[in-house]
């Protein structure tokens, strides 16, 4: 794949998030193919793939002779998620206070202020893609292949993004509640940093779900 193609398939993708962010496309509303294909002026290579990224984030669905749709993502699921969530993370943070490096701590550094730049934009999806991103520099750090694979599954740029879109929570406030995990992996304590990545996620899980998603 040409850098080319990729980088028109990744903006693809962020138009369509951002067009189910706001409304445009509508849970059950057709993605059209053809139409975004003749609208941007592309192959339909990068859009093709665009789609496929989508229904892998379980963003969109795919039905024979029927064409992509927005796929609707239940309560149940989003409560279902964020128990498995939180002991990933509670892992992760373990392992990553011990392994956390300083070129860590300055790309934790730079997705919390992208996330609050997001903020003061009222940038809503920008601010997800980062703390998408924050909690992914920490699980990477943690060095163990499975268990990044295992909360990559968990899609979770895809559920945060819903999760939120259903809430009416503070997006300063969301990028705020994540310096105490900065300052917990700076301790160098496992016990502590696994504890507070584990309330970082269960507190706004039961935020969005009043309590639901407590283990």
């Amino acid at each position: 794949m040409t850098l080319q193609r990729s980088v028109m398939r990744e903006q693809i993708k962020e138009l369509v998030i951002q067009r189910i962010l706001e409304g445009t496309y509508k849970p059950g509303d057709r993605v059209v193919e053809l139409q975004l294909v003749q609208e941007l002026g592309v192959s339909q290579a990068p859009v093709r793939e665009a789609l496929r990224d989508l229904e892998a984030m379980r963003l969109i669905e795919t039905e024979p002779y029927r064409g992509a749709r927005v796929r609707e993502v239940t309560p149940e699921e989003l409560t279902e998620s964020y128990p498995v969530r939180a002991a990933l993370e509670e892992l992760a943070g373990q392992l990553a206070s011990t392994l956390a490096t300083e070129e860590t701590f300055t790309l934790l550094e730079a997705e919390m202020q992208n996330m609050h730049d997001a903020a003061e934009a009222n940038d809503q999806h920008g601010l997800l893609v980062h703390d998408a991103r924050f909690h992914e520099v920490i699980v990477e750090a943690a060095g163990n292949s499975v268990l990044l694979d295992s909360w990559g599954g968990l899609r979770i740029e895809a559920f945060t993004l819903v999760s939120v879109i259903k809430s009416q929570l503070d997006l300063g406030a969301i990028a705020q509640t994540h310096q105490p995990i900065v300052d917990a992996l700076r301790q160098r304590d496992a016990d502590l940093t696994g504890k507070v990545m584990r309330d970082h996620i269960e507190h706004f899980g039961s935020t969005l779900f009043g309590g639901t998603t407590h283990v």
